[in-house]
């Protein structure tokens, strides 16, 4: 079983030296789930892509487990689609649907890696880190902003027509 390390009020798994990783990746991936090591760069050694992919996910899954707004955003995400297809919209509209939904998804997920570096290399206040950690929280909020006017463009005139029509 991975132990368990607290670090600000949440929990980060930390592997054991008895952990085996469950898909038998851990030696290829670098062992202790870290990307890449100088070891590995100064042997020139190539990083599996299913590593990458594997790295990718986690970082997606650690931002659903552990941000609030991502877990909003999912939910409205599955609103949206919800709605989509309640309203049956067309291929544009699901495009612009689906497009603004992973843009919002992959800038709460740079937020959140940000916000984790920040966290790293300044635990005390800065006024750079919160300028950095507030821009990066700016680009989600733009990101938001722009899928709502989306999502008013796309559903308003189906929902008016079902009202009103």
């Amino acid at each position: 079983m991975a132990a368990e390390t607290a670090i600000e009020d949440e929990l980060v798994n930390t592997p054991d030296e008895d952990d085996e990783d469950e898909r038998g990746e851990s030696a290829r991936c670098g062992g202790s789930g870290f990307v890449r090591n100088d070891a590995d760069k100064g042997a020139r050694s190539r990083f599996p892509l299913v590593c990458a992919f594997r790295c990718a996910w986690d970082g997606i899954a650690y931002a659903v487990r552990t941000q609030r707004n991502m877990k909003i955003h999912l939910v409205i995400a599955v609103l949206a689609v919800a709605l989509g297809f309640a309203f049956g919209i067309d291929t544009a509209s699901w495009a612009a649907v689906i497009l603004c939904i992973a843009a919002v998804f992959a800038a709460e997920c740079v937020n959140t890696a940000v916000e984790s570096v920040v966290d790293l290399v300044s635990p005390e206040y800065h006024e750079l880190a919160r300028r950095a950690k507030d821009c990066a929280a700016g680009a989600v909020l733009i990101f938001a902003a722009v899928a709502v006017v989306v999502a008013c463009v796309v559903f308003i005139p189906p929902a008016w027509a079902l009202v009103f029509g």
